[in-house]
């Protein structure tokens, strides 16, 4: 297990989650999965698109901003009689639009990564409270509908008709955020296609040679630029995509920067837990699921736990922390072991 490069992690995780089901009863149940997945699930998706920029040895600080923003565009879309999956490609394209701007400026240009994502990250979040004029709105397609049957329910032996009230949501929603396992779905879609992406195309390949050396790579005939910018652009993407997800989950979009941003930081601490080297040159989708699900798993022990609200962050930090000193610890095993 720790052979692998996800091992790690994978190991602190389980140590943390037989913690929480030999202290919490409530754990191992399958409501609390169920109450788990909207936490972790969009982390992992969000990671999964830090993990390419990261690997350059760059970083994105405006997927907060991009999470933000693409719901409210979804809302304008849809309400300007834009049918519902139209409008979420739209959005998207949007989202990959940022994306594109981030990457001219930093591959182009020559802006750090750091500040040209750090401008982004401001001017988008102003931008959206811009448009949505700082009010929350309902997220299309996202309304619960109810309708009433009649259903025959035996009692003491005798037949009896009660009308049963029954919530229905569009199959928009279900596939978009609100169904149970929605979210999943798609984190171990996302996971599964650009671990591949990473492992077994050019794209992948030139992505870790980019990052490993930048003047290298160059050398060897590829397009650097070309790189480097088609990685925020799936950065980006993936940001938007959670920020839609989430919103039709929720069935309500808040403009909130400060939620934005508190998402942006726990997204790039999955893909660091998970594996992803800050300097570049090495990093692991599937370390970046795993990474997600230790976050998710810690945040919601915690909380079955009764943990203060004010000492919640406290311990969150101090675990993350721990967390990634055995994974550099065993890293240093490894490579003493010639494992990489």
């Amino acid at each position: 297990m720790l052979s692998l490069r996800e091992g790690s992690i994978i190991v602190v995780t389980l140590l943390v989650a037989v913690y929480f089901s030999l202290n919490t009863s409530s754990f191992l149940t399958s409501a609390n999965f169920k109450t788990l997945l909207p936490y972790f699930a969009p982390f992992a998706i969000m990671a999964s698109g830090v993990v390419f920029v990261m690997i350059l040895g760059e970083i994105d600080l405006s997927i907060g901003a991009t999470y933000l923003f693409a719901p409210f565009l979804f809302y304008k879309l849809a309400h300007a009689g834009l049918p519902l999956v139209p409008a979420v490609i739209v959005a998207l394209i949007a989202c990959m639009a940022v994306g594109l701007v981030n990457g001219f400026f930093t591959a182009v240009v020559g802006i750090s990564s750091f500040v040209a994502t750090l401008g982004m990250l401001f001017a988008l979040e102003g931008f959206t409270l811009i448009i949505s004029h700082g009010e929350p709105v309902e997220t299309p397609g996202a309304q619960v509908t109810t309708s009433t049957h009649n259903v025959v329910h035996v009692i003491n032996g005798v037949h009896v008709t009660l009308p049963t009230t029954v919530n229905h949501i569009s199959t928009f929603a279900r596939i978009f955020g609100a169904g149970v396992y929605s979210e999943l779905i798609w984190a171990l879609l996302v996971v599964a296609i650009l671990q591949t992406v990473l492992t077994f195309t050019r794209w992948g390949l030139y992505t870790v040679a980019v990052g490993s050396n930048k003047l290298g790579a160059a050398e060897a005939g590829v397009r650097v630029r070309l790189v480097m910018m088609r990685n925020f652009v799936l950065c980006a993407s993936t940001a938007g995509l959670v920020g839609i997800l989430e919103a039709v989950r929720a069935s309500s979009v808040q403009p909130d920067p400060a939620g934005a941003n508190e998402i942006l930081f726990e997204a790039i601490a999955a893909a660091v837990i998970g594996g992803t080297l800050m300097t570049g040159g090495s990093g692991t989708v599937v370390g970046a699921l795993i990474g997600a699900l230790f976050l998710g798993i810690l945040h919601d022990g915690l909380i079955l736990q009764g943990v203060n609200a004010n000492y919640l962050l406290f311990y969150l930090g101090l675990a993350i922390i721990l967390a990634m000193t055995v994974n550099v610890y065993v890293q240093r095993v490894r490579r003493g072991a010639g494992h990489d």
